[in-house]
């Protein structure tokens, strides 16, 4: 029985017609999967235009944010047919033209969602990996540290802190913003340092890092060039959901009358300022509120699509 065989030209050529396809990175796959998620793509429009508007407040402001203008307390939003004005969303009781304050409150919502988040990276991503990577006793002396700071409530915490420092240097530092970012990261690093616990003890028996500690690889390399690249995905969706938690204890700090020092602009100040009068001046309250919530809804939105475009197997 004799088979048939192409001749080595042919071969050849059928070899060069098969289209060859590029390899594609991991990250270029879950790129393409959140752009589909259609709430997740409106949500990045709407941060990128949120932070374009903290960064051109001076620009977009009609007013200084703390301008009085006297005679003008209360005036009703420039939109309505009562109203015959130039205060487009009206003025709060002592005559601040609320616009230019929720322009500027922008700037601190944004900075907020960032800086304090980025210090709880830093602080839990370094405790979880250190407690991971070395493990028995340490590990457990060091997480014990880390149930008992959770078990103490986030908002005590909070409150606590901004009450002990508020009238120290630190806490006029930048009208008490230095204060809320590290009030913020103190409550907000366990919950990181336990995730990147949970992946490096999981990691850190896999083959490729058995085979990176047999040829002597140091743990410090293996930490930070084999596993941490794996533990990205999980922090990166964890930093998404954990930003509206930053904006939103800012706010409520703010409310409560020990976060950002009047008379700088803060949507959480803006709520409590405009309370009294909820029933006569019901703008003073809903625009910062629906600012909040329209922050809070772009982040998790944003951080839902990212879970899915990271880890397909949720689909």
């Amino acid at each position: 029985m004799t088979t048939l065989s192409a001749p080595a030209g042919r071969a050849d050529a059928l070899a060069l017609d098969v289209p060859q396809r590029k390899s594609r990175s991991l990250w270029y796959d879950a790129w393409q999967r959140l752009i589909r998620n259609r709430a997740a793509v409106v949500s990045m429009v709407v941060i990128v235009l949120l932070y374009a508007i903290a960064y051109f407040a001076p620009l977009l402001a009609p007013y200084n944010p703390n301008r009085v203008f006297p005679g003008a307390t209360l005036k009703e939003p420039g939109w309505t047919d009562a109203a015959g004005h130039h205060f487009i969303l009206g003025t709060d009781p002592i005559g601040r033209d609320l616009l230019s304050r929720l322009i500027y409150g922008t700037r601190i919502s944004m900075v907020v969602g960032i800086i304090p988040v980025t210090i709880v990276l830093i602080i839990g991503c370094s405790y979880g990996m250190l407690a991971g990577m070395r493990g028995g006793q340490v590990d457990n002396l060091m997480m014990r540290f880390a149930e008992i700071v959770a078990s103490v409530p986030d908002l005590l915490l909070l409150i606590m802190f901004s009450i002990a420092f508020r009238e120290t240097f630190f806490g006029r530092l930048m009208d008490g913003l230095a204060l809320i970012f590290v009030v913020l990261a103190v409550v907000g690093w366990v919950g990181t340092a336990r995730m990147v616990r949970g992946q490096v003890l999981q990691l850190k028996e896999k083959e490729f890092v058995e085979a990176a500690r047999a040829i002597g690889t140091p743990g410090a390399i293996i930490a930070f060039r084999h596993i941490l690249p794996n533990v990205l995905s999980p922090l990166i969706v964890g930093v998404a959901f954990a930003i509206p938690g930053a904006i939103f204890g800012e706010a409520g700090l703010s409310f409560l009358g020990i976060g950002i020092r009047p008379p700088t602009a803060s949507w959480g100040s803006m709520i409590q300022t405009g309370l009294p009068y909820i029933l006569s001046a019901w703008w003073l309250t809903a625009a910062p509120a629906a600012m909040i919530g329209i922050v809070m809804l772009a982040f998790t939105f944003l951080g839902d699509g990212l879970r899915d475009a990271l880890d397909p197997r949720l689909k």
